[in-house]
């Protein structure tokens, strides 16, 4: 599904930042500036989303898990729907630093938070005093608000979608430590050389974000879809070998009845010799 352009040109994604405040590197996604503000060609946009996509939609289809953030607040509605809707991690809180280098911290603690869920269900919590459970309660909360969005991230993701790569340079450091791909939403003050599928976009617009997001997760879905139709495809194939391949018992039946008719021919040769 190839980006629509007016769709981009509706939703601002072509408004960069001041000029005295742009990064040289993002020169050649610059189309012009117009009253002293840098507009950013959206043929170019076009393509980068488009390829963007296909990688993240290959990503998918092989069951690797996109972890998406943006902490900025036009960005943490939308990035928790559309995430929420592909059933993949996000973060829109608060990047914990070390959460990708350090990551078996971050999973003792997302532990933590079923530790507590199981002592409210087995009566453990019942047991101790006001206080405890107080603290224990606070403790639950803050968990689930900054962990709640990546419990289900067993290891480390595949690929790091990022709003802001500027705001976000913490993330994107520690995935370009890592070795894992960041596809980000680029702007004109931003640096592109550390990401590896640059999206050249206002990314201060949420309207300008749920665009792009939305085309990128899209491709995400049909990635997924494909992957769940090959699945079938394959169980249905193992089952209809299993089925048409001989049973044991049937096996040696064959072999009995091959048996003797294989001694009779080879008496009739002897007999014509």
């Amino acid at each position: 599904m190839r980006t629509n352009f007016d769709q981009l040109l509706e939703a601002g994604c072509h408004f960069g930042h001041l000029k005295r405040k742009w990064n040289p590197a993002m020169a050649p996604y610059i189309y012009m500036e117009r009253n002293g503000i840098h507009i950013i060609d959206l043929n170019k946009t076009v393509v980068k989303i488009d390829e963007a996509a296909e990688a993240l939609k290959a990503i998918a289809k092989s069951g690797r898990k996109i972890l998406f953030v943006s902490t900025k607040k036009q960005g943490q509605e939308v990035v928790a729907q559309k995430a929420q809707e592909i059933a993949m991690p996000y973060i829109t809180e608060r990047w914990a630093g070390g959460m990708l280098t350090n990551f078996p911290t971050i999973r003792k603690a997302v532990k933590k938070m079923g530790t507590i869920d199981k002592m409210m269900a087995d009566g453990t919590f019942d047991n101790i005093s006001k206080r405890e459970k107080l603290q224990i309660t606070r403790q639950r909360e803050k968990l689930e608000k900054n962990l709640g969005s990546i419990s289900d991230l067993t290891r480390l993701p595949s690929a790091v979608f990022v709003v802001d790569v500027m705001k976000e340079h913490i993330a994107v450091a520690e995935a370009n430590r890592l070795g894992i791909p960041v596809f980000g939403i680029v702007d004109t003050n931003s640096n592109p050389n550390n990401i590896d599928f640059v999206i050249p976009a206002n990314d201060d617009a949420t309207k300008s974000i749920e665009v792009i997001l939305g085309a990128v997760c899209e491709a995400i879905k049909e990635g997924l879809e494909e992957r769940k139709v090959e699945k079938a495809d394959e169980e249905a194939a193992a089952a209809q070998a299993a089925n048409e391949a001989p049973q044991p018992k049937e096996r040696r039946q064959r072999v009995r009845k091959a048996a003797p008719k294989a001694e009779a021919e080879k008496v009739a040769e002897a007999a014509a010799e």
